[in-house]
């Protein structure tokens, strides 16, 4: 027989814990039967093994591999032997469900909230566990904690925040493998601020444009909108001013006063609340051109034909410096002002020459600067054209007593009658101790030594002075400063009247009147209200609890219109009254039919029926429009018409025009009225023949250019919008604006407006109609432009 021998040997094998496996090993004899040996002891049974043979080869076969089955084999057949090893792996393993959805859907958290991601595995122990997030390994901290136990991972977060947001990984790992798991977390919060700086993009006299970007991080939701709102510089208030969609970082507004300070605030809105507020540096809306009012002028010398007046500059100068002031006149008791000089002098002082003996006079100054001449200042004092010795002196032993909380009486004596003779009045002057500005309290001249000022501040100083009057003016002041203390509340009936109790208010037609006035009176007061000296309708409402009586009259009438007054009256007789004034207007009603005659040649006189609301409304006014063609676009030529008549001067023969009329008041603007007919002034005919030079030039022609673009307004419903732009070009571009694509030219609820390259689109009462995107169009001979803008519409709050 041939010699034995192994045709294949045993080679060892790696194999996953729970999976099938064999050694096998070929003989080169099919009568050789074997023994298998398991780390040296001869194997005869083993739980899960079982021994084959097939042919010349051997085999052992383990079903299902477990950690007894680990270590060293050997098979023997007569004189020859082979050995080999089983290695059983058993890595770090995660159920397979779990492990899909931590891979695929992200943990979300809202800010704030506790986070807890808990991984159980299996594996040969010892099994390390490390958690990482951007490829740094997490540690324990004051809000991180991972934990580890035999047979789960587990990673909590006690306060989430946005800067957990990221990619993390989880890897065990023990001596048979790794196991890496990528995971997300997602933290979902408010939006952060506005990213600044704010930039003010537009500053006027009555509007501001700011501009802002978006949030760096929204907080993981879009960003919905943004909330604009307002402060006055020394006020603790802010006011809202509007929203604009999130597409859109730009907002303008006309709630603001010429030559006031402004901050401005933006907060960004998602749907997991507001961001907090980006807040702009101070902005200073520009003051209006031309000068402010001087104080009134002072007497400082009267003879009987020349008085001489002296006058300090005006606080607020204008655009430009002050170059000069113009001095007026007028006789006592007549309302004629006379200029006395008419070119600008520059000192402040004049002396007024060439007046009538014995007459009284006042005197009025107004600066001039760049812009032109501005605001008069109040009359001077009334003084006689009359030689007079000197002023009068200073009053004696002023003094001041206060006899409650809102009131001060003065009392002093005249002057000795050597400093000044002929005293005819008295000036009482106050200012608080916040304001450097003195205030006269009263207009005539006071007869007597004594005089109650009323309405003042509790706890605050107050300067006071007095000046004796004669008709040389006013004499030399003499002050004091007085304080006023509170006093014991005196239990009495009063009504407690604060700014949110307004004396006069404008309501609109069908809207309610709702007014509540608050008060303190003892129990057996009587509360009554009237209307006109009247008891009030039946319509209106009264409820009194809590200190507070309230009137409510839910759709409001023009003939709710009137004086209502409340009235508190105690048991001793004491009786509390306060009024106020209720206007029920509404948007007006259009003009009447518009005639046209040409009274004088070349001139159109336009006169219209008044709008019936002029019966109920006091405040309206008239704005006149022309074009010159059927289709032409609409321009102001008259606004503030407070009449039923126009004249139009600028009208050229042979052309045709058209006349609209809008009735406005501060709520909006009328349906319009316009002619019906064109009006034509026939142009002469002339034979004249006019042969142009011929010469050749350089070409100057430029093709449109916007030198300002149309932006983006946030406007709300029946308030006019003007949108305008600045365009540059040669010959000078014509202009076409369009809405949504269509053409306005022939559209009668839009006008435009093109003063030297500036033009405006002009909507007197915008409607949610009128939302959309604006585009104005401007083409000449060398080419064309476009600007874009939208128009968003905000409904009345």
């Amino acid at each position: 027989a041939p010699r034995c021998r192994v045709n294949k040997q045993l080679i060892d094998v790696r194999v996953l814990k729970g999976e099938p496996t064999e050694l096998s090993c070929a003989v080169n004899r099919h009568d050789l039967t074997g023994t298998w040996f398991k780390d040296g002891l001869k194997l005869t049974s083993m739980d899960g093994v079982s021994l084959e043979k097939e042919g010349l080869v051997h085999k052992l076969i383990i079903s299902k591999v477990e950690d007894i089955h680990a270590g060293k084999y050997r098979f023997e057949a007569g004189d020859i032997k082979t050995e080999a090893s089983i290695f059983v792996e058993d890595p770090p393993q995660v159920d397979g469900v779990l492990l899909t959805n931590l891979m695929s859907v992200p943990t979300v958290a809202k800010a704030g909230e506790k986070v807890v991601i808990k991984i159980p595995f299996e594996g040969r122990l010892p099994v390390r566990a490390t958690w990482l997030k951007d490829k740094i390994e997490l540690g324990d901290d004051s809000r991180i904690r991972v934990d580890k136990t035999d047979t789960f991972t587990m990673l909590s977060i006690s306060s989430a925040e946005r800067k957990d947001c990221g990619d993390y990984k989880v890897r065990l790992k023990n001596d048979s493998g790794l196991l890496d798991i990528d995971l997300k977390v997602e933290v979902i919060d408010k939006p952060q601020p506005p990213a600044g700086p704010m930039k003010i993009v537009g500053s006027s006299a009555n509007d501001v444009t700011i501009q802002w970007n978006p949030p760096k991080d929204d907080g993981g939701k879009p960003v919905q909108n943004y909330i604009i709102e307002k402060q006055q510089v020394g006020k603790s208030d802010w006011v809202a001013l509007g929203e604009t969609p999130r597409s859109c970082t730009t907002f303008t507004t006309n709630k603001v006063e010429q030559d006031k300070s402004y901050y401005f605030r933006v907060r960004a809105v998602s749907a997991e609340g507001s961001s907090d507020a980006l807040e702009s540096s101070e902005v200073v809306t520009i003051s209006k051109a031309s000068p402010g009012a001087p104080d009134a002028p002072e007497i400082i010398g009267v003879s009987k034909d020349t008085i001489t007046i002296s006058w300090k500059a005006p606080q607020k100068t204008g655009s430009s410096r002050i170059t000069g002031y113009i001095v007026q006149k007028r006789k006592k008791g007549t309302m004629t002002w006379v200029p006395v000089n008419s070119v600008p002098i520059a000192d402040k002082k004049l002396k007024i020459t060439s007046l009538k003996k014995g007459l009284q006079y006042e005197f009025c100054v107004a600066a001039v600067n760049a812009s032109g001449m501005g605001d008069i200042s109040t009359p001077s004092q009334a003084v006689f054209a009359r030689d007079s010795t000197k002023p009068p002196g200073q009053v004696k032993d002023l003094k001041a007593t206060i006899s409650d909380s809102t009131s001060i009486t003065l009392t002093w004596n005249k002057p000795e009658a050597k400093e000044g003779s002929d005293v005819k009045g008295y000036d009482v002057e106050i200012r608080s101790s916040s304001n450097l500005s003195w205030t006269k309290c009263n207009i005539f001249p006071i007869e007597t030594t004594t005089y109650k000022i009323k309405g003042l501040q509790t706890k605050e100083m107050y300067f006071l002075r007095v000046r004796a009057l004669n008709d040389c003016g006013p004499g030399e002041a003499a002050e004091l400063e007085a304080r006023i203390e509170a006093v014991p509340p005196v239990v009495s009936p009063r009504f407690i009247i604060d700014k949110t109790v307004k004396n006069f208010l404008v309501i609109k037609a069908g809207n309610a009147i709702r007014v509540n006035i608050p008060f303190e009176a003892p129990p057996d007061c009587v509360l009554t209200w009237l209307k006109d000296g009247v008891p009030l309708p039946s319509h209106a409402k009264i409820s009194t609890q809590d200190g507070t009586s309230q009137l409510l009259i839910k759709a409001a009438e023009f003939t709710d219109s009137g004086i209502y007054t409340v009235e508190l009256m105690s048991g001793t007789g004491k009786r509390e009254a306060f009024s106020f004034q209720v206007q029920v207007t509404d948007i007006p009603q259009p003009p009447g039919p518009i005639e046209l005659r040409e009274n004088v040649p070349n001139i159109v006189t336009v006169t219209w029926e008044p709008s019936t609301s002029e019966k109920w409304e006091s405040n309206l006014f008239y704005t006149v429009l022309k074009r010159e063609s059927q289709k032409g676009v609409w321009h102001v030529v008259g606004d503030l018409i407070y009449t039923n008549k126009f004249t139009y001067t600028n009208v050229i023969s042979g052309r045709d025009y058209y006349f609209r009329v809008v009735a406005k008041n501060h709520l909006g603007s009328s349906c319009p009225s316009d002619t019906v007919q064109p009006w034509r002034i026939r142009k002469p005919k002339a034979d004249i023949q006019v042969r142009p030079h011929r010469y050749r030039g350089v070409n100057q022609n430029q093709p449109p250019k916007f030198l300002v673009p149309l932006k983006p307004h946030v406007v709300t419903t029946g308030s006019e919008c003007r949108m305008s732009c600045a365009v540059g070009g040669h010959p000078p571009p014509k202009i076409t604006w369009y809405k949504d694509g269509r053409d306005l030219s022939n559209n009668p609820s839009y006008f435009g407006t093109n003063d030297f390259g500036v033009c405006s689109l002009v909507i007197l009462g915008v409607s949610k109609a009128d939302e959309g995107d604006y585009t104005v169009e401007a083409t000449n001979e060398s080419g064309r432009a476009f600007s874009r803008a939208s128009l968003t519409i905000k409904g009345n709050s």
